[in-house]
């Protein structure tokens, strides 16, 4: 191998579920050079990534090749004598009908050196979030894997349906939607039970899944009437009938919802697994980033003049973040900041202050700049020296407010929020392309940078908001807000989208 050369990492990325991703493919993902990603690798993990990774898109469809297989390895290739640390994102496992074998082959014969990184295939993950078991006691004690791309009315094929159709046990094939009707009929025609169960599973383990229930002679006719399409496994036996007793998946509360998470590509990750978790399919469509302040040099004087004030006020995780990172540069020591007292405007700026082990000293009730003023006047701030960090563009409620009741007020510029151009997540080509259910709103600055970007709004487009500034900033736009939460958080914000779509029923 040459040492000048890179590394090539052929990563499995799982099924689609975020939470399937194993920390190896992560961990590759966090020192990549460069990405290059297929149409089942889910685009979210992009945003692992370093912000200057060179992010290459290979999918394959069928029939459909945006970059040939041949040109796929020549590209891996080509960045690895580069230098750089090369990432080959493969959906599920990349030796399972990956092509990851042949990858591997042609790197080495390149000397490039290079690591498998295995991930969960659809093969068993689909299944199980189905609710079906490739084995269980009282049905199988074996599965065989073949795949749906094997045309069985061809001269020549590698599987033996005769075989295949009289072996006992489950069997699970990959890539065989637009062939199930010739695959049925083989597997019918060489013995087995046109009654036997078969399950189609769409878009597996992601909030998209879809499953469709059948038998060998009925399966292809489904598939059509419910214009099924790929990508898609199938499980003929007789598990697929435990789905009615073990399916879990597609009962949660928000499945299937398509939700449009706004917030920068940093933060969107909290707010989509949350959704997630509760069956949402949500994906990012990032209208802002975080940048410095153009008066950065000002910013840093007043972090290192922090221990002269009586209180240090912070209205947002990102300013937390922003005033420790620099804090932490100039000293070395956490009791620099002095004998100074901490506000906070809500939970998640609170829980972001303690997160650098800082005690929060106030915390209003309202979380709004009018709460915070309400929560100063029972401190009473006379007199006091107060900064406080903030972002470039806010409203000027709380200096003006703390202006009237006596208080020194200065303004720490922490950071500015500029409008996110780049569609690193693929949010906007889908928004576009597909529209969503419901879109997130958690600042004014996300909804004036998402209507910067022009992008046509469904008919049956719902909106979500956080708070009453953020709908305020919606409906002055002309927007009507279906949804504020009522405590303005992150959990209050799904708790009030989940109570949307799934309101308790009282009890009589």
């Amino acid at each position: 191998m040459n040492p000048a050369f890179g590394k090539c990492y052929l990563v499995g990325a799982g099924p689609g579920d975020l939470g399937l991703v194993t920390l190896r493919a992560k961990e590759c993902l966090e020192k990549a050079d460069v990405i290059v990603y297929d149409y089942l690798s889910n685009p979210q993990m992009l945003r692992w990534a370093r912000p200057e990774v060179e992010a290459i898109y290979a999918g394959k469809k069928a029939k459909d090749h945006s970059i040939p297989q041949g040109g796929i390895n020549q590209l891996l290739i080509e960045k690895a004598k580069q230098g750089k640390e090369v990432v080959r994102l493969k959906g599920g496992d990349p030796f399972v009908f990956g092509r990851g074998g042949e990858e591997a082959q042609e790197l080495r014969e390149a000397g490039i050196e290079f690591e498998i990184v295995p991930g969960i295939t659809s093969v068993l993950a689909g299944p199980a979030y189905a609710g079906i078991p490739v084995t269980h006691r009282d049905h199988n004690a074996e599965f065989t894997i073949f795949t749906g791309h094997e045309d069985p009315t061809k001269g020549e094929t590698s599987i033996d349906w005769k075989s295949m159709a009289q072996r006992p046990g489950t069997k699970v094939f990959l890539m065989g939607v637009e062939r199930i009707g010739a695959i049925a009929d083989a597997l019918m025609e060489q013995g087995a039970d046109r009654e036997t169960p078969v399950a189609m599973i769409r878009w597996a383990t992601t909030a998209r899944q879809q499953t469709l229930l059948g038998t060998l002679g009925d399966i292809a006719k489904k598939v059509k009437a419910a214009h099924f399409q790929a990508p898609a496994i199938t499980v003929v036996g007789p598990v697929a009938q435990l789905r009615e007793q073990l399916q879990w998946f597609e009962t949660r509360p928000l499945f299937g919802k398509r939700i449009v998470v706004t917030r920068t590509r940093k933060q969107a990750g909290e707010l989509s697994r949350q959704l997630e978790e509760l069956g949402a399919d949500a994906y990012e469509l990032p209208t802002i980033r975080i940048e410095d302040p153009l008066q950065m040099e000002d910013f840093g004087y007043l972090v290192k003049d922090t221990h002269t004030y009586d209180w240090l006020i912070f209205t947002s995780p990102n300013g937390v973040d922003r005033f420790f990172d620099l804090f932490f540069k100039i000293y070395h020591d956490a009791r620099s900041l002095g004998g100074v007292r901490i506000a906070a405007m809500g939970p998640g700026t609170a829980n972001a202050i303690r997160k650098y082990r800082f005690a929060v000293d106030l915390l209003p009730v309202e979380y709004v700049a009018e709460g915070l003023l309400e929560a100063f006047k029972n401190e009473g701030v006379e007199n006091l020296k107060m900064l406080w960090v903030k972002a470039e563009e806010t409203r000027e409620v709380l200096f003006e407010g703390l202006s009237e009741q006596g208080a020194i007020i200065d303004r720490a510029i922490a950071y500015r929020t500029v409008p996110e151009t780049q569609d690193v997540s693929g949010g906007m080509a889908r928004f576009r392309e597909e529209g969503a259910d419901l879109i997130t709103f958690t600042s004014s600055s996300t909804v004036e940078a998402f209507l910067a970007l022009k992008l046509p709004l469904p008919e049956s487009l719902q909106i979500a908001s956080i708070g009453p500034i953020t709908s305020k900033t919606l409906r002055q736009n002309g927007l009507y807000v279906d949804i504020e939460a009522r405590e303005h958080t992150m959990p209050g914000l799904v708790r009030a989208i989940r109570e949307h779509y799934q309101p308790e029923v009282e009890e009589a």
